[in-house]
């Protein structure tokens, strides 16, 4: 039993091997684009490979997991030919590990990203992609595919020796047990560890250098990943004609100027912003009081103080398609999530990546694990210069289910913001809150109920940053953003499909606001692009779902997604769609509004096909 427990050991440590060695290969394969990611080579192979071990323990997992099976069944009903299937297996899986190497490390010249399933879309003309390799490429890809597929079958075969498929007949039972305690690890290394945040190709990303971040990527886990995404879903919303569907979008986010002066809501182009994204924070809570108290009176407060907008909607009901809405303008989808997708997500525009052009550094603050749902990749493929997240906080405080407190972080927020002020350079910081999350664990107790507690403990947090803030001289050229990444499900009875359900404050203050005022133009997230860049005079053509809310020209409305449907509002009312069934399932008036809701999501599709 020593021996086969040996055996699976020695087969993950292969497989891990075999998948860090691979790292310094493509770095050196690729030496110039090495060199010019930093300043000392060996230092960032170490560090690549460092970073790259979690998806490599994963992958190994994988790979692992047969073998676990295998000697789980010989420990239960010893054949021979276990050994002869576990030669075949090892066979098989080095040539593909090899294979998916050596064609990303073909290809990642051409492309510039991580191997992932688009190269599926070449395969079904095989000659014309491969025109570009000459004969030579061809000779060396298979020789190094050959060499790389030789060397890891002979470590596998030697790992093989310690396998015994002639299992004594006594103390099985005890042994299967063994054998499952080890599986469970295997599975602990498939599913990424114990935490919230699964396997998933944002978790080695660790450097506003792309390139050290796609080095640390493992090919073979990327194709998968990718590979799973069920495509089929781009495919279901051709619910207009193409030409309906063109006019009809033209005529909501038309690019043209504007007819009317725009007010301006600042004091200077150039402020340093700040962008709070708050969990949850939606207006069914903001404005809900227990017992006469209310639930968030600082915010509420607040609002008299800056430029509040009134009638704001969230895209959808979840945080990566928020915060993907806000920061990059783009819609959120009927069912899926485009950010868990690093292969189109990273060609989203964005905010930060605007600003970064006109001479902002940028930055992302959060307690939590950033990547969950490929959020990291997503904001280092988008313009975030550095990402600060749960696993580089070390504070003297406990952490909930999902990370620190945001009385924690956003202490620390403050002190940031005040050093990049006094840096002198302008600069955009965004911070995503999480205490008004599920499970709604903070150290606070001011209601009953729990989800309420929890957003009363975030509007005293943000209070309290405000007014550390405001008392230092960061306050004057200072514009701070509040926005809540979607609302919670309250009150609880409240249908998914409603447009209550969307509804979500907006609020820009701090010392760079020119006067208090109420906005109650309808708008969406995705309008707060093409909103804030034309305030400060930065083109924002790339943003084709965001309309600058201050324009009058054109209609304005909210809009939103939920599971397989959508809903717009205005102030006329609101239709809401289900595409299911293909029939409206509420409306105030059905005018505009319903192709308008279909125009969007169509194109979100088209566009989404588009990035591939």
């Amino acid at each position: 039993m020593k021996r086969n427990l040996l055996f699976i050991a020695a087969t993950a440590a292969v497989s891990l091997l075999t998948a860090a060695l691979q790292k310094p290969i493509f770095m050196l394969w690729y030496y110039a684009r090495t060199l010019d990611a930093g300043d000392c080579v060996a230092a960032d192979i170490c560090r690549v490979m460092w970073h790259g071990l979690k998806l490599d323990i994963s992958v190994a997992g994988y790979i692992t997991a047969l073998p676990v099976i295998v000697v789980l069944a010989a420990t239960l009903f010893p054949r021979r030919w276990m050994t002869v299937l576990l030669k075949v297996y090892f066979i098989i899986i080095s040539i593909i590990t090899a294979a998916v190497f050596t064609v990303n490390l073909g290809l990642y010249g051409y492309w510039g990203f991580p191997l992932d399933s688009s190269i599926l879309q070449f395969l079904a003309t095989p000659k014309e992609a491969a025109a570009s390799i000459t004969v030579w490429q061809w000779m060396l890809y298979i020789f190094v595919a050959d060499d790389i597929a030789v060397a890891t079958a002979w470590l596998y075969f030697r790992a093989l020796r310690l396998f015994d498929c002639q299992s004594r007949p006594r103390h099985r039972l005890v042994r299967a047990a063994a054998v499952l305690l080890v599986g469970g690890f295997c599975f602990l290394a498939i599913r990424g560890g114990t935490g919230v945040a699964t396997a998933n190709v944002s978790k080695v990303y660790f450097s506003n250098r792309q390139f050290l971040n796609h080095a640390a990527v493992n090919p073979l886990f990327s194709f998968l990943s990718t590979l799973a995404h069920d495509d089929s879903e781009l495919d279901e919303y051709e619910l207009l004609p193409e030409e309906e569907r063109a006019e009809t979008f033209d005529r909501l986010y038309g690019k043209r100027e504007c007819r009317d002066s725009l007010p301006s809501l600042l004091t200077t182009r150039r402020p340093n912003i700040v962008l709070f994204i708050v969990e949850s924070f939606g207006c069914s809570t903001v404005y809900e009081t227990v017992d006469g108290e209310p639930v968030a009176p600082n915010f509420r407060r607040m609002t008299g103080e800056g430029v509040y907008f009134s009638n704001f909607t969230a895209n959808a009901a979840r945080t990566d398609r928020g915060t993907l809405a806000i920061l990059s303008g783009f819609p959120a989808q009927a069912r899926s999530s485009v950010m868990k997708d690093p292969a189109r997500s990273r060609r989203m525009p964005s905010i930060a990546a605007s600003l970064k052009r006109a001479g902002y550094a940028t930055s992302f603050f959060h307690g939590g694990d950033l990547n969950f749902t490929n959020m990291s990749s997503y904001l280092y493929a988008t313009g975030f210069d550095s990402l600060t997240s749960l696993k580089e906080m070390h504070f003297d405080a406990p952490t909930s289910k999902w990370g620190y407190a945001d009385d924690v972080t956003l202490a620390e927020f403050a002190r940031k913001v005040e050093r990049l002020s006094q840096a002198g350079d302008p600069f955009f910081a965004t911070m995503l809150t999480l205490s008004s999350h599920e499970p709604f664990d903070v150290p606070y107790d001011r209601f009953s109920d729990r989800m309420l507690n929890s957003m009363a403990f975030t509007d005293e947090c943000l209070n309290r940053w405000i007014e550390e803030v405001r008392r230092t001289p960061a306050w004057d050229n200072l514009l701070v953003i509040i926005v809540a990444d979607h609302a919670y499900s309250y009150p609880y009875n409240i249908s998914n499909a409603a447009p209550e359900r969307y509804r979500i404050p907006m609020l820009w203050t701090g010392g760079a606001v020119r006067s208090p005022q109420v906005i109650d133009t309808y708008a969406s997230q995705t309008d707060l692009a093409a909103t804030l860049l034309a305030q400060l005079r930065l083109p924002h053509d790339d943003f084709t779902f965001s309309r600058n809310m201050l324009c009058s020209d054109g209609p304005h409305f909210g809009y939103f997604t939920f599971n397989n449907g959508f809903g717009v509002v205005s102030d006329e009312g609101a239709t809401v769609y289900d595409c299911t069934s293909r029939r409206v399932i509420s409306a105030d008036s059905i005018g505009w509004q319903l192709n308008a809701g279909k125009a969007i999501l169509q194109t979100t599709y088209k566009s989404i096909r588009e990035m591939h």
